[in-house]
């Protein structure tokens, strides 16, 4: 779906028929830049949407993390042992860098369960993500996302620090449209826009704090990866959410 010019987003259904989720595609004339992968296995599909979405898989060049969720980073080792490949920048924030690179565990997912995530995968699938996210491989990041930092995707956006959900987790403003890509700093349920997942949220303070900086923005639309688009009094909602941090 189409947000504005140089802005995409994908909707995602899972194997097990679950909520979708809602990467994004930020383009230009020239590149195209994938905003996270999605759980392990995704490859396929988010090829295949980006072409339904008339746009072309062999112009990407980068790939955002949001964050060190596994459904978020989990098809990153397809694309980076896809032929093109080689030529992907990967951008993190600094603080979830270890986790993408594999140094250190996903903080939310532990060693049996991730097991359990991979054993439901073909193992070629599942070796391919042990071996990407293995302590011995190359850094997979080569591009620090740094707070406040503007860059050219898209036309053009900024990178929101805003920590909680996960220590290094990055928003993404997008100037042109006035859209924020939310990533899990907030979800839309029934609707509504709301503050992050409590349970899957480590500092809820934290990332309820996190939102007061989005009031530096003007924000029209915000995409959530989980529960899409939210169009309504998005800098008024988002201050109600930030203002129930203790």
């Amino acid at each position: 779906m189409q947000i504005a010019p140089g802005l995409e987003m994908l909707v995602l259904t899972p194997p097990n028929g679950g909520a979708p989720y809602h990467p994004t595609v930020l383009y230009d004339e020239n590149s195209l830049v994938l905003v996270d992968t999605g759980l392990p296995g995704f490859y396929d599909r988010i090829i295949a949407s980006i072409q339904q979405a008339g746009l072309s898989p062999a112009k990407l060049t980068a790939i955002v993390i949001t964050h060190q969720d596994i459904d978020h980073l989990g098809s990153l080792p397809q694309f980076l042992g896809a032929p093109s490949g080689e030529r992907l920048d990967v951008y993190a924030h600094e603080a979830d860098k270890p986790v993408v690179d594999g140094h250190q565990p996903i903080i939310k997912v532990p060693e049996e369960r991730l097991n359990l995530i991979l054993g439901m995968l073909p193992e070629t699938l599942a070796s391919q993500y042990r071996s990407v996210f293995s302590s011995a491989t190359s850094d997979n990041v080569n591009r620090l996302l740094v707070d406040g930092e503007r860059l050219p995707f898209g036309g053009g956006v900024t990178v929101i620090h805003t920590p909680g959900h996960t220590p290094g987790h990055v928003s993404l403003y997008h100037q042109p449209s006035k859209t924020l890509i939310a990533g899990d700093a907030m979800i839309v349920k029934d609707g509504e826009l709301d503050g992050p997942i409590p349970g899957f949220t480590p500092d809820l303070n934290e990332a309820l704090r996190s939102l007061g900086k989005l009031a530096a923005y003007d924000i029209e639309t915000v995409i959530c990866y989980h529960g899409g688009i939210y169009r309504g009094q998005a800098n008024e909602r988002i201050a109600e959410l930030a203002a129930q941090a203790n």
